[in-house]
């Protein structure tokens, strides 16, 4: 397999998907791609063909074509023809339902398995997970089930943080994440700060990007993973 799973898209005064351009060069590096299948399902007070548009601008300055799934008559046609996926970020449980209902879900699954790039950005990194449990979005419509695509044994919380804002009487995502693994012992939750990513390739697991990654399981006390670690460990379960 070949993935880049990106905790967000735009950093707070960058430019749409600027901080992960490099990373997206470098992934795409060397495989003959061209052309990439985009996702946009996610997508929910944004229409399809904007989103496309919106993304289009960006992977053309690298050097690559966006055409987007909405336009295929032949959805699952389409995934098993695509040279690349990408999968944007937005609403999961958007995402979810959308892939499921159009059959692309598995679809997609068997051609990265089959050594397609996948890359993906927020809702788009939670779905190569084995579920959505770990998102941060509220379930606006109701999937067929929170199951995903497995390329990896474990859960990615996109857009981690650390703070709890003055004033608020809620949970911290730390102590979201612990109820998860709490109610799901046994799996690693990879909590993937703003401007981070995790690449696989080759068969090595490597976090990259700007930040640390706060790791979790049940039982041990979480701990920091530092930029350019290799994070194998994580696709043994």
């Amino acid at each position: 397999m070949k993935l880049l799973l990106i905790s967000n898209s735009t950093n707070p005064g960058e430019e749409y998907l600027g901080w992960p351009r490099q990373d997206i060069s470098n992934f795409l590096k060397d495989t003959g791609v061209k052309r990439i299948l985009f996702i946009p399902y996610a997508g929910v007070t944004v229409t399809y063909n904007d989103y496309e548009a919106k993304v289009n601008a960006v992977f053309q300055q690298l050097g690559y074509e966006i055409y987007s799934i909405h336009h295929e008559q032949d959805p699952i046609r389409a995934v098993v023809e695509a040279e690349a996926i990408a999968v944007g970020g937005g609403n999961t449980f958007h995402l979810v339902r959308e892939m499921q209902r159009t059959g692309i879900m598995q679809a997609i699954r068997g051609r990265v398995l089959a050594g397609i790039p996948y890359m993906g950005w927020s809702a788009g990194s939670n779905v190569a997970c084995p579920t959505l449990r770990t998102t941060n979005d509220m379930p606006i419509v109701e999937p067929d089930s929170f199951n995903c695509m497995g390329l990896i044994p474990f859960q990615i919380n996109p857009h981690y943080l650390d703070a709890h804002p003055a004033g608020h009487g809620g949970e911290t995502r730390e102590q979201r994440i612990e109820e998860f693994i709490a109610a799901n012992p046994g799996v690693y939750v990879a909590g993937l700060r703003e401007a981070t990513s995790l690449q696989y390739d080759n068969g090595n697991l490597k976090l990259i990007g700007r930040h640390p990654m706060r790791i979790f399981r049940y039982g041990t006390t979480p701990r920091e993973i530092q930029p350019g670690s290799e994070v194998g460990f994580l696709m043994l379960d």
